[in-house]
């Protein structure tokens, strides 16, 4: 089999990459160019409101290249978990970006659309039926859970994307879908193996993240061969090396050795790196083990209040010290102060420089530091509950009074005005679950469109 050669221009549609590396990456002839777009890394709030975690200048800048290159010298384009979190409002948001890319670049393509959103009446009866296992712990969602959230998506594998590739589209704009997938649909498709494919497909979807210097805006190549494949930076800055593709084939893993997704899991279990002269790595033995039943992964995020947070910093060695104590005895005050206005929030105090990274989970002991960076987080049912008690616990801690204080004029320094910063509704995952299915395409509904004047 001849080589079969894939360009991913960057880690996450969006974020950017330098001209002359993906220049580069098409005078290697590329068979598919191909880009995740995204990711739940951000969090629940993108995917419970239908907005992208992407800025749309920078998507619609990279999709440009993408497409004019693609498009003009007949190379499929393939696009997955479009708008950040892959949900309807998310494809509709970056299929309206290729439609401008489309009037103003002259282009005429058949696109091939797959929406990931899953209907919520087939999640709960899957769910009565025993089809729905929980990921994390997370307990079996009650139907009133399911409804909660807003959009429901689940992670396609390759049939769907597949199906369009089989009816000969230019451009696949996919919904949420397993991160290899826009990269390993076409090359299975063509008789590749799946398990490199798919191994190749997860690498190269952090672009040149799994490089030396790594970084998550630049190009690579990932290039398919019958019984192994190359990594191959496009930026003469940039290198693979076994211990980098090595180091990123463990990204994301619970288990060094297996790596679970739709309809399977890649083991790892025998796999080389080999470093090659040119500064490119070659990769063997990855094999693949067939799961039964086939099974996707549901993602839902529902509204859980509106959050307001008040960013500040103290400097002072004795409030440092007593910190946690005062951050108490604030939290108190603030109950106390609006007991009677039937005003009621959760309040999180996040300490950056003392746990404010890992909060609880911290189990180090440390120097204390001489600053300290304190965000609070009121979260309520309303914005104005969030707002009042973030104005009242912001105040509080000001001018609170502690042991062996010296300043009068106020504890903390604010870097802005406002000093309080409404966030909006806030969301939390509700659904992380597998779901059974006995057709991987079904679920999944799709569509060809023709853009720019093409049937």
């Amino acid at each position: 089999m001849k080589p079969f050669k894939v360009l991913s221009p960057t880690a996450i549609l969006g974020y950017g990459f330098p001209e002359a590396s993906f220049l580069k990456g098409m005078e290697e002839k590329p068979d598919l160019i191909a880009v995740d777009a995204g990711s739940t890394d951000p969090g629940p709030y993108y995917l419970g409101s239908g907005k992208s975690f992407t800025d749309r200048v920078g998507v619609k800048r990279d999709l440009r290249y993408m497409l004019t290159h693609g498009v003009l010298n007949k190379i499929p384009v393939v696009i997955g978990s479009a708008g950040g979190s892959g949900a309807r409002p998310h494809v509709e948001w970056c299929r309206k970006i290729i439609e401008e890319i489309a009037l103003e670049e002259k282009l005429s393509f058949r696109m091939g659309i797959v929406y990931a959103d899953i209907d919520k009446a087939m999640v709960i009866e899957a769910v009565r039926a025993g089809q729905v296992t929980p990921l994390d712990d997370l307990p079996t969602p009650a139907p009133d859970d399911i409804n909660s959230c807003p959009h429901i998506v689940a992670q396609m594998g390759i049939e769907p994307v597949r199906a369009l590739l089989e009816e000969g589209v230019d451009v696949v704009l996919a919904g949420r879908a397993y991160d290899p997938v826009c990269f390993s649909a076409l090359p299975i498709m063509k008789g590749y193996d799946a398990a490199l494919a798919t191994h190749m497909g997860k690498i190269i979807e952090c672009a040149a993240i799994a490089a030396t210097p790594g970084s998550g805006a630049d190009a690579v190549l990932g290039v398919l061969h019958e019984k192994h494949f190359v990594l191959k930076a496009l930026n003469p800055m940039r290198k693979f090396t076994a211990l980098s593709t090595a180091a990123h084939s463990l990204y994301e893993k619970s288990d060094p050795y297996h790596l679970p997704g739709p309809g399977g899991a890649l083991d790892l279990s025998n796999v080389t790196f080999t470093e090659l002269e040119t500064g490119e790595v070659e990769v063997r033995g990855t094999k693949i083990i067939p799961t039964n039943p086939y099974r996707i992964k549901l993602e839902g995020s529902s509204p859980v209040g509106f959050r307001t947070i008040s960013i500040a910093g103290t400097r002072d060695p004795i409030m440092i010290a007593s910190l946690d104590i005062i951050l108490k005895e604030v939290k108190a005050r603030v109950d106390e102060l609006l007991a009677k206005e039937n005003t009621e929030a959760k309040v999180f105090f996040h300490v950056y420089g003392k746990n404010g990274v890992m909060g609880g989970l911290e189990k180090g002991v440390y120097p204390s530091p001489f600053e300290a960076g304190i965000v609070i987080e009121v979260l309520a049912q309303t914005q104005e509950a969030a707002d009042t008690v973030c104005s009242m616990t912001r105040s509080t801690l000001l001018h609170y009074g502690y042991e062996g204080r010296i300043a009068t004029a106020g504890n903390l320094a604010f870097p802005f005005s406002p000093s309080d910063i409404r966030m909006g509704e806030a969301y939390q995952f509700t659904l992380y679950h597998l779901m059974d299915v006995s057709d991987p395409a079904a679920p999944f509904k799709r569509e060809i469109v023709g853009v720019g004047g093409s049937k």
